[in-house]
């Protein structure tokens, strides 16, 4: 490359480095302090009903693709509000010009869904479960009830607005080394499950839409990615902990607010899985951070940013005979090919935003989204694969009579949708004189992010009008207050107390598994330690490597204790047998042993083996060293031991036999010749 060439991968790595980007594993807090991390949680949970929130439609029934009785089609148009403004939101979903296709199945759906019919009463069964989490998450419980509308202008709601009604305000949650405050928790309608979005159509099941749903808002009180997961979890496990919430993918979703210093509040939404988190609240972040020197950069190059325009012209394509197949796939369709010239730019393309991804990205992604165009549909000078020959941009230059400091893209896409494209190019590149857009953003596993749609406004809330409050009594909230669970730290402190394995806790807590422990303990006397492990890392072995029956319940696991302790078996007969009572759980626990090939054997007939076991090994053991003599007789008995004997006794017995036989311990406890 000749000296003094413009290098966009080497721009990318050197703006990485300028914003100080580290990646997750190397971070530490003072990095986060540097760059102003902060980040709070709307964790949405959907909660076990009979009915729909706002109508008496069945809630948990969910429908395949194929099955719906009927499609309703609908378009978005923004209206404007009492104060005579536009929402953000509203208008940018205008722009999509986006054709909304509900496929409606009968037995999940009703009049009331598409707004042809005004809302039933609030459930009851629901309210009550929304007050009892609220009791437990410490939040003071509002006097009445106040159902409200608020806009939902993505389509995913085909009345365009959301019912919902705060339930609880200002509580509190512990983590390990802090508390987070808690904003408030409110109770609303789950929107439909999207099932396509392809240029302008835009398609949804509705069999998710209405079913209940609680919603519970932190403050930005996290200072760390790790403090964001640590609060998530906590709020998810204290929701299953009253069983009266739906588990299961889809079930529980958290939307997670990020900003940096200097920055703004990016809604990062619909994550799915809590171990998500914290890479998305790290990328997020220095994203963020990378924005804002962006914005410096620009500042400095462009005196009076309310001069700046792009400048485009309409390529003839066999003026320039484009190798790249979609610029010739675009040439032989009804698309058009534009030239954009972005003055004072160069550098800003091909600027670091994420792990992977450029500040062209950020150009690409509202052009999916707000054009409706699909990608690949950009070209640009700063990209790291030639796709367009350095003497066509030298062309295309010319034509656009282009500065040494401006930068270059190429997009494509139907004629229709070009004049969209090009006002979309220019608004995000006019956000970025003033940094971070507020936005909301799509969630990937590896931890990035891509454009959503325009953040709403803060006025998308108003009475419903179809609604009346509903007061909630003392005696009503105090009723529902007897029937709460003991709270998770609580948990979390008697599972320490037991020194029950803290690697089980997620696994015990995510799957409310602690009042069957605490059943089990309480009532059978086993060992706490050993049930927690049990249910920690035997039952989440099986969970993953077996096939549950449809019949399986976990009483069954308090069932087989039971049965261990009356038959006078070792408890650890329970490991083999679980697999088998898991696929087959109407079998009674006597087949189930014979089907594990399990004989009873007395502790004396087993012991009577050692002598001959440990002569045996003396004769043809190759190994000299006690411990080995101890691994082996165990391993020759193991399987007649296990369920007749415990097997930690057994082992202190071979120790015992083996120190009358010649061998004795030493300081460390462990067997010496």
């Amino acid at each position: 490359m000749q000296k003094g060439t413009f290098d966009p991968r080497e721009n990318y790595i050197q703006s990485r480095h300028t914003i100080g980007y580290v990646t997750r594993r190397e971070a530490t807090q003072a990095d986060y302090d540097r760059i102003g991390f902060k980040s709070g949680l709307e964790v949405h949970q959907q909660l076990l009903t009979k009915y729909k929130l706002f109508c008496r439609c069945p809630a948990g029934i969910y429908n395949h693709d194929h099955e719906y009785d009927a499609e309703l089609i609908r378009h978005m148009r923004p209206t404007l509000s009492e104060l005579g403004e536009y929402d953000g939101t509203a208008l940018m979903e205008f722009k999509t010009k986006k054709e909304i296709v509900y496929r409606i199945k009968n037995e999940t759906a009703c009049t009331y869904d598409v707004d042809d019919t005004p809302p039933f009463r609030i459930d009851t069964e629901a309210l009550r479960i929304a007050i009892g989490i609220s009791l437990l998450s410490k939040l003071n419980i509002v006097g009445e009830v106040h159902i409200t509308r608020k806009q939902y202008l993505d389509g995913s709601i085909p009345t365009g607005f959301q019912r919902t009604a705060i339930i609880g305000v200002e509580g509190e949650i512990p983590l390990k080394h802090k508390k987070v405050r808690l904003i408030q928790l409110s109770i609303e309608e789950d929107a439909c499950r999207e099932m396509w979005d392809i240029g302008h159509q835009r398609g949804y099941k509705t069999d998710r839409l209405g079913m209940p749903l609680i919603e519970t808002v932190t403050y930005p009180d996290c200072v760390n990615p790790d403090e964001v997961r640590e609060a998530c979890d906590y709020i998810r496990f204290l929701n299953r902990s009253t069983g009266l919430v739906r588990t299961g993918m889809g079930a529980g979703r958290e939307d997670v607010n990020v900003s940096c210093r200097g920055g703004s509040r990016v809604e990062i939404k619909g994550v799915a899985h809590t171990k998500w988190i914290p890479e998305l609240t790290h990328n997020e972040c220095f994203r963020q951070w990378a924005l804002l020197h962006v914005r410096e950069i620009i500042r400095q190059r462009v005196r009076n940013p309310k001069d700046w325009k792009i400048g485009s012209k309409v390529l003839a394509y066999h003026h320039f005979n484009f190798r790249y197949k979609p610029l010739r796939m675009a040439a032989n369709g009804k698309n058009r090919i534009v030239a954009i010239n972005l003055p004072a730019f160069k550098g800003i393309l091909s600027f670091f935003t994420q792990p992977g991804k450029m500040f062209a990205d950020e150009l690409s992604d509202r052009l999916k989204v707000i054009a409706c165009i699909e990608k690949p549909h950009m070209c640009h000078t700063e990209e790291f694969t030639a796709n367009v020959p350095l003497k066509a941009w030298d062309s295309i230059r010319k034509l656009l009579k282009s500065k040494e400091n401006d930068a270059q893209l190429l997009i494509w896409g139907p004629e229709a949708d070009i004049p969209t494209a090009l006002e979309t190019v220019e608004e995000r590149c006019r956000m970025a004189f003033e940094g971070i857009p507020n936005e909301t953003r799509k969630s990937f596993e590896n931890g990035t992010t891509i454009f959503e749609r325009v953040l709403p406004g803060a006025d998308r809330m108003y009475p419903d009008t179809d609604s009346a409050p509903i007061p909630l009594e003392d005696d009503f909230i105090e009723d529902i207050r007897t029937t709460i669970p003991t709270e998770v730290i609580h948990r979390y402190h008697q599972l320490k107390e037991w020194n029950v394995p803290e690697d089980t806790y997620t696994y015990i807590f995510s799957r409310n598994r602690y009042p069957d422990i605490e059943r089990i303990v309480r009532e059978l006397k086993y060992d706490p330690k050993l049930i927690g492990t049990f249910f920690g890392h035997h039952l989440k072995f099986v969970e993953g490597h077996y096939k549950q029956s449809a019949e399986f319940t976990y009483d069954k696991i308090y069932e087989l204790m039971k049965y261990i302790r009356d038959q006078h078996l070792d408890v650890r007969i329970a490991g083999d047998m679980l697999p088998v009572i898991f696929e087959h759980p109407k079998m009674d626990f006597d087949s189930v042993l014979a089907s594990i090939k399990f004989k009873r054997v007395n502790r004396e007939e087993i012991l009577a083996k050692v002598d001959f076991l440990i002569e045996k090994f003396k004769k043809v053991g190759q190994s000299k060293q006690p411990d080995a003599a101890v691994r082996w007789v165990m391993g020759e008995l193991r399987s007649l031991a296990t369920g007749n004997v415990a097997l930690a006794q057994l082992k202190s017995e071979i120790e015992n036999r083996l120190q009358v036989a010649g061998y004795k311990f030493n300081n460390n406890l462990k067997l010496a010749t």
